[in-house]
């Protein structure tokens, strides 16, 4: 009989990470005292600390919601850009935000998480966002992801051959080397829906048969 893991890889994919952990409860302790308007947190998301409110989700919202999950089916791999709009005032970044919203599913990279952080980067030395404001979004991704609210999908060497495989198979397709990667990291683990806005990662992930946000 074959291990739970065996059927969804991309829960076995999920390992604590002890020192983001500190560091992330390091920020949340000093987030009261630092202040950013162009920090931008996504909506609460599950086992992540909220404040509890009696109020009744309404249904609109509720029906909104269930439609989404009805169209992307999880698990949901989410690529950089993806995060970008989660973490950063951006066109979309509400409408994702509810996409994401209640989903146990989501999975994520180091891969997207690194590129995540050089977008942060970009924006430093553009003067667009605070150093500090950079440091406590490093960490809340990287809380989340030792807390197992996203679900973390390693980048191994079949990964690598994989993408390889995309590049070789897809000449249609102006694929970059990440973009080939973050195509092979999802179907590795079994995703059934891809959130990018990356207009030819999607078009290549459309390609192979996975649901696509936005559509």
């Amino acid at each position: 009989m074959s291990s739970p893991n065996a059927d969804a890889p991309w829960r076995s994919s999920c390992r604590p990470i002890a020192r983001a952990a500190r560091a992330f409860r390091t920020s949340q302790r000093s987030a009261g005292r630092c202040r950013c308007s162009t920090l931008h947190s996504p909506r609460p998301l599950p086992r992540t600390a909220r404040i509890g409110s009696r109020r009744r989700v309404p249904a609109r919202l509720l029906e909104q919601r269930a439609a989404y999950r009805a169209g992307l089916p999880g698990p949901l791999y989410c690529d950089t850009s993806a995060l970008i709009k989660l973490y950063l005032p951006e066109p979309g970044s509400d409408e994702f935000n509810e996409v994401v919203e209640g989903r146990d599913d989501v999975l994520v990279s180091d891969l997207a998480v690194t590129e995540f952080i050089s977008a942060l980067a970009r924006r430093l030395r553009q003067g667009s966002l605070a150093r500090e404001a950079a440091r406590r979004l490093q960490h809340a991704i990287l809380g989340r992801l030792d807390e197992e609210v996203y679900h973390r999908v390693e980048l191994t060497r079949d990964v690598h051959r994989r993408a390889e495989q995309f590049l070789l198979s897809l000449p249609e397709t102006p694929l970059r080397a990440a973009d080939a990667l973050h195509l092979a990291l999802a179907t590795s683990a079994r995703a059934a829906s891809l959130a990018s806005f990356d207009a030819r990662l999607a078009a290549a992930a459309r390609a192979g048969g996975l649901a696509i946000y936005p559509a």
